[in-house]
Order: structure tokens, then C-alpha cells, then sequence
């Protein structure tokens, strides 16, 4: 072992992904844990925890980053997050891979959508020509056979998606209604289960945006894998009993959905100190803006849902689904701390929440190497002062943050 970059950690609660364990000790050398508990190494750097809780690193299973997102959320301790619509460049993903001060990014690419479908109904002309502009400097092979409107489309969209270095495919099912944009093209139910299929022949993921029972309903007969929403519309049994005997996980953007709605107390979130002070003014703008699309919606219906399907044994990941600050109610990093606020207020307990943003996620997307505390698994890890396995806002008490071996020194 090389002595000079051992870490202990002693003194810490920990919570290794799925529960607190009677151990008090981590050991790290270079990018690994190499003993949840046992005596410091001789010459290993010693941290004192005392009083604070570690953490695997959080895992937001649903965002849009790029790289300046990427850094800001690991200063929130979230290490690794899932994107779920966007592209890197073969520079982006070498510096993603190799620097320690931006989270990790599992990655679906562009999504398969209709053409001129979700989310273009919601973007700007500024934010249009910006999208143009990107594309055109991420080269001609980026955006090609992003669109599909016959089932043999859908096969040449996934073909693609997997040569670009995709882990998971993304599919948008949306007629934007929720959106205040009812009509807007939206994909047929051949082209989902052709790229279903298509995805399952590759070895891949399928995953989709449903924002509505309807949307809902038509992924799973597809064969999705995982849902990236839950809907808003009025939940019904039929359609809570057909996720539950589907097998699908859901990330149910509990945060997302009430900005959708309209009443998010994203307010208070946003006024925390532990928050507030993260954020540069214009996210601290973006944070407290509404996309109010869907004022007939009721968050309770939102939580009421979630703690259905997780008492019924259905999979819950967490998810913020940040974007960009002109799309309000999310930012990077926070916001899934918010959402692991918003799991306990539907009725799970502290740790049954961090499950969500830990081993849950990493277990259902095939990352076997993180969201764990466990000998072997890299060392992505939040120390955090108090005990967020009961108050889950102690989340936010942020002490340190590594990623792969490399404490940051930023925080």
C-alpha cells in the first residue's frame, strides 16, 4: 500500500448505503475503501468525525449537467448523477473520468424523441439557437438519429445512442399537456417498443419521461425498464398497481413534479444558509421560479403515490431533474437534498430516503462500485456533521466530500 495517500476515518456513524452499521472506522487508499472498520494504518492521514455521519456519495439519478453543474454538484456531495438528456464531447467525457472536482456522470446522451417534441415546446429561441450552436461544435456525429417516427428509426436512434458510449437509453413520451402545450408531437407506441427492444438487444436500459397517467400507462405495455417521472395528473389504483406488478423502478422527481404544479416550498429550501450560500444569484433566482404548467395538480397526490409504490416494494430513486435556470424549482447538487426531504414527507423514514440516493440507484443501473460503503467499492464518500439517518436535513451539513480517493478542498 502506498502510505502517503491512506486515510482514516474514525470516530464517524456510518451509513453504508443500507444501513447503519456497528462499525466507526473507513479506510481509504488511493481510490478504494479498503476496511469499513478496523485500526488506522501506520502512517494513514487521521480524520476525527466525531459527532458527524459518513455517507456513501449521493447519487442523483435523474439531472441535465454540464460541466460547470458537474462541479457544482459534487459540492452539494453529490458524487455520480445520471443524465438523462444532453451530449458530451470525447473531451468532456476524458476530464469527467479524470477530475476529481465534478461529480461522475452515467450518461443516456440525446433521447430518442418526435421531431420538434419535448421538451423543444419549452425552450426559448435563445436557448434554441444555444442548442444549435452546441450541437454544431460537438461535431456532425452528436445529434444524428435523435429522432424517430417509424420503428425502424427507433432501431438506427439506438444503434447510435450505444456507438456514442450511451449506458442507458432514453425515450421521451410526451404530449405536452402537463406542459400547457397539449398536441405537440410526441412518439407512436411502435417507435417506444421498437426502441425498447432495440435498447434490451444491446444490453442496455430503457428508461422514459411520463409526466401523465398516460404517458405512464404507454411506457410500461412498451417494456421500459424504469420510469424518470412520476405523473401529476390524479393518480388512480389501476395505474399504482400496474406499475407495482411491472417491475419497473421509479424516480419520481417529487421536486420537479411541484414545480410543475406550482406550489413547491422551494422558498424555505432555498432561504437554508447550508444552501443559499452554495449558489451563484442567478440560481438562487432559478431555485424560487415555478414552471406552474399544471395548477390542477396536488403535490400531496405526488407523495401519496410515492408512499404507495414504496410500501408496495416497488424501487424508488432519487432525482432533482435540473436543467438550466430558466426552467425554475431545481438546481444542481441542492435540490436533491431537497428531494430527500420531500421522500420523508411522504412517509419514508430517514434511511429508507438515503437508500434512494445511494445504493438503490446504483444497484438498479448496474454501478457496482459506488453508492456503498464497503471494502472494495471506490471511495466517493459525504461526511456530514449531526446524523441524517434521523434528520434528514442534516444532508446538508457538509464536512467533506471525496471522490474516488480525493478529498475536496473546495468545501
Amino acid at each position: 500500500m502506498n502510505k502517503e495517500k491512506i486515510t482514516f476515518i474514525t470516530n464517524v456513524k456510518i451509513f453504508d448505503g443500507e444501513r447503519v452499521i456497528d462499525k466507526q472506522s473507513v479506510t481509504i487508499n488511493d481510490e478504494k475503501i479498503i476496511n469499513v472498520g478496523g485500526p488506522a494504518p501506520e502512517g494513514a492521514e487521521i480524520i476525527d468525525a466525531k459527532g458527524c455521519t459518513l455517507l456513501p456519495g449521493l447519487i442523483d439519478a435523474h439531472s441535465h449537467p454540464n460541466l460547470k453543474d458537474l462541479r457544482s454538484a459534487i459540492t452539494f456531495g453529490v458524487t455520480m448523477t445520471y443524465q438523462m438528456q444532453g451530449f458530451y464531447t470525447d473531451d468532456q467525457k476524458k476530464e469527467i473520468d479524470e477530475k476529481r472536482d465534478l461529480a461522475y456522470a452515467l450518461k443516456s446522451n440525446l433521447s430518442i424523441s418526435a421531431p420538434d417534441g419535448h421538451p423543444m415546446e419549452l425552450l426559448t429561441p435563445e436557448v434554441k439557437e444555444k442548442m444549435k450552436a452546441l450541437s454544431a461544435a460537438a461535431g456532425p456525429g452528436a445529434t444524428m438519429d435523435r429522432h424517430a417516427t417509424t420503428p425502424e428509426e427507433a432501431v438506427r436512434c439506438v444503434a447510435k445512442r450505444v456507438a456514442q458510449g450511451a449506458d442507458y437509453i432514453k425515450v421521451m413520451i410526451e404530449d405536452g399537456t402537463v406542459f400547457g402545450h397539449p398536441g405537440i408531437p410526441d412518439l407512436s407506441d411502435e417507435v417506444i417498443e421498437a426502441a425498447c427492444k432495440a435498447a434490451h438487444s444491446q444490453g442496455k436500459m430503457a428508461v422514459a419521461h411520463t409526466m401523465s397517467l398516460k404517458a405512464t400507462e404507454r411506457a410500461i405495455k412498451a417494456g421500459i425498464d424504469g420510469l424518470m417521472h412520476l405523473f401529476v395528473d390524479k393518480p388512480s389504483k389501476e395505474i399504482i398497481d400496474t406499475i407495482i406488478s411491472s417491475g419497473v423502478f421509479v424516480c419520481p422527481t417529487i421536486v420537479a413534479g411541484a414545480s410543475t404544479i406550482g406550489d413547491s416550498d422551494t422558498e424555505r429550501f432555498g432561504n437554508d444558509i447550508r444552501v443559499s450560500s452554495k449558489l451563484t444569484d442567478e440560481w438562487k433566482i432559478a431555485l424560487n421560479k415555478h414552471i406552474a404548467s399544471w395548477p390542477q395538480g396536488k403535490t400531496e397526490d405526488l407523495l401519496a403515490t410515492v408512499k404507495a409504490l414504496h410500501d408496495a416494494g416497488v424501487d424508488i430513486l432519487a432525482g432533482s431533474d435540473p436543467t438550466q435556470p430558466n426552467v425554475g424549482g431545481m438546481v444542481h447538487g441542492a435540490s436533491l437534498h431537497h428531494e430527500l426531504q420531500m421522500m420523508v414527507k411522504a412517509g419514508l423514514t430517514p434511511i429508507e430516503a438515503l437508500r434512494t440516493a445511494t445504493s438503490i440507484p446504483a444497484r438498479r443501473f448496474g454501478v457496482y462500485n459506488r453508492g456503498r460503503i464497503v471494502n472494495g467499492a471506490l471511495a466517493d464518500l459525504l461526511l456530514v456533521q449531526g446524523d441524517p439517518t434521523t434528520n434528514i436535513s442534516d444532508t446538508l451539513s457538509i464536512k467533506a466530500v471525496w471522490r474516488q480517493g480525493t478529498r475536496l478542498t473546495t468545501i
